[in-house]
């Protein structure tokens, strides 16, 4: 069985920093909220705490059993980690007297400890802390200081516990990568074996032990996941694998041709359905995002119950959620407010009777496109952005009309030509137009207009849970604007969003 570390989430806004800096050491990790426990059973090879927007001084700070898990496997604490550790163990944690945020240097490190293997005095490491540890316990010894921070890292000696205040994975903490593989590689014992080649072998194998014989229904978009995700099911079942592309009316200009087009060469068993009028009936009146989500998420499982009626014994659905799909639609707090449900989390309605198979919802982004490579697929659908499940209904911010859908098509379809054109489509990791729910006053001619506005997004990122605007030329912008004002009927103004993630999300919504 596959190895893996465990990271347990107190809400850092790094923990996800964390995960992708241990697989890129090819060592399979899974995140938990802490109050969420997963099953701790001998594939476990090391735990480590994240960071946390509390102090441990807090009444409502995160609790977790220490002892049972200190007891069984290797822990790192990070920050509100380490903090923690040092507190439940009968140290001191306390308001730091100095601000302890930014770049800091480790002016002492002990290295007769494996955590600091390679790792030299003058190392560069980034704080993020209120608290800091005050005095440690008779059994924990310090491994590291700055020249501000005297407990930059403890150990408790005859154990394989560890605890450091600043943050290794971040980009700014020059040797936090080579600490990470210290814990990993010297202390954990990790095999460093989990490689996409890896991983489509032990998947494979796992789908034709639990699917067997049986039929599956899996929705294609033409996107990157529920491509990977086919040819994974492929590989595994053949041709009881039954691909549907829906045609939801939401899609973009000239999709739905292509994409049926780009699968003709895989070796799918691909069927297209045309229900956008299905879609947009259900979708007329609606504002608010969430319910417009809820109501295309419902459509959506009534086409596929139609379909899967029309090919016998279909017993699974299957689904291209990948990892961050996952972790935003789960919360460390519990239950508490949604920013946005995904369309493809949290089960199926009580009449379809299908059970879900999901090949990707380990992956981030980037992980589900190197195991696209290592299958053989195009890298034209590999490259592709990531499109939203709901489609264009999420970027009109405002009621769907088929009026307002076409505008938008044909605005985007601009967009992203001159991206490619120019060179930027492969630059970015993700763009699109965004209709807004407001009208300018423009001039066209020697005639007064009150049109609507159209708004360009384009981030980039590695794995679409942190991500930047960004940087395209004023040139391509001034391009792109004219050709939509001039070629959209009911356009007259364009504009481009410079915000990043956090605090804004990729979709506005």
């Amino acid at each position: 069985m596959q190895e893996k570390i465990i990271i347990l989430d107190f809400g850092s806004q790094y923990t996800q920093l964390i995960a992708r800096r241990v697989r890129e050491l090819n060592v399979y990790c899974e995140i938990h909220p802490f109050n969420n426990l997963p099953e701790f059973d001998n594939t476990v090879k090391g735990v480590i705490l994240s960071g946390s927007p509390y102090s441990v001084r807090q009444d409502d700070a995160p609790q977790i059993d220490f002892k049972k898990l200190h007891e069984s496997y290797p822990v790192l604490g990070v920050c509100y980690g380490a903090q923690y550790i040092a507190q439940k163990s009968g140290g001191e944690v306390k308001a730091s007297s100095t601000r302890e945020y930014g770049r800091a240097n480790l002016e002492f490190i002990d290295h007769s400890h494996p955590l600091f293997k390679n790792i030299n005095p003058g190392s560069q490491t980034w704080m993020s802390h209120a608290d800091t540890i005050a005095s440690i316990p008779e059994n924990f010894e310090i491994i590291a200081s700055t020249d501000s921070v005297k407990v930059a890292a403890f150990h408790i000696k005859n154990t394989k516990v560890y605890g450091i205040q600043f943050h290794p994975e971040v980009t700014h903490s020059t040797d936090g990568k080579q600490l990470l593989e210290n814990f990993l590689v010297d202390i954990c014992g990790c095999s460093q074996d989990w490689t996409p080649d890896a991983f489509i072998e032990s998947t494979v194998a796992s789908l034709k032990e639990r699917l067997g014989h049986d039929k599956v229904i899996l929705g294609l978009s033409g996107g990157v996941d529920s491509s990977v995700a086919a040819v994974l099911l492929h590989q595994a079942i053949g041709s009881n694998l039954h691909c549907i592309f829906v045609d939801n009316g939401l899609l973009r200009k000239g999709e739905f041709e292509q994409v049926l087009d780009s699968y003709q060469h895989m070796g799918l068993n691909v069927r297209g359905v045309r229900a956008g009028d299905r879609f947009l009936g259900q979708l007329a009146g609606l504002k608010d995002p969430e319910l417009k989500r809820k109501a295309i998420g419902r459509v959506f499982i009534e086409v596929f119950d139609d379909a899967a009626h029309e090919v016998q014994d279909v017993k699974w659905l299957g689904q291209g959620t990948i990892y961050p799909d996952v972790i935003e639609s789960i919360s460390v707090k519990g239950p508490s407010a949604t920013i946005k449900s995904h369309h493809n989390v949290g089960g199926l309605p009580d009449f379809m009777k299908l059970k879900v198979v999901e090949p990707l919802n380990t992956l981030f982004k980037d992980e589900v496109r190197r195991v696209g490579k290592t299958l053989g697929m195009d890298q034209a659908l590999l490259g592709r952005h990531p499109f939203p499940g709901p489609g264009l209904a999420i970027r009109i911010l405002d009621d769907i009309t088929p009026e307002k859908v076409a505008i938008l098509q044909e605005a985007d379809a601009i967009y992203i030509n001159n991206l490619k054109t120019s060179g930027w489509y492969d630059k970015v990791w993700q763009a699109g137009a965004i209709f807004l729910p407001v009208q300018s006053v423009g001039v066209m001619g020697d005639e007064r207009t009150y049109e609507h506005v159209i708004c360009l997004r384009a981030v980039s990122s590695v794995d679409g849970m942190t991500a930047d605007w960004s940087h395209l030329p004023y040139e391509l912008l001034a391009k792109i604007s004219n050709e939509i004002i001039n070629n959209v009927k009911g356009i007259n103004r364009v504009v481009y969003d410079i915000s990043s993630k956090p605090p804004a999300t990729i979709e506005w919504e």
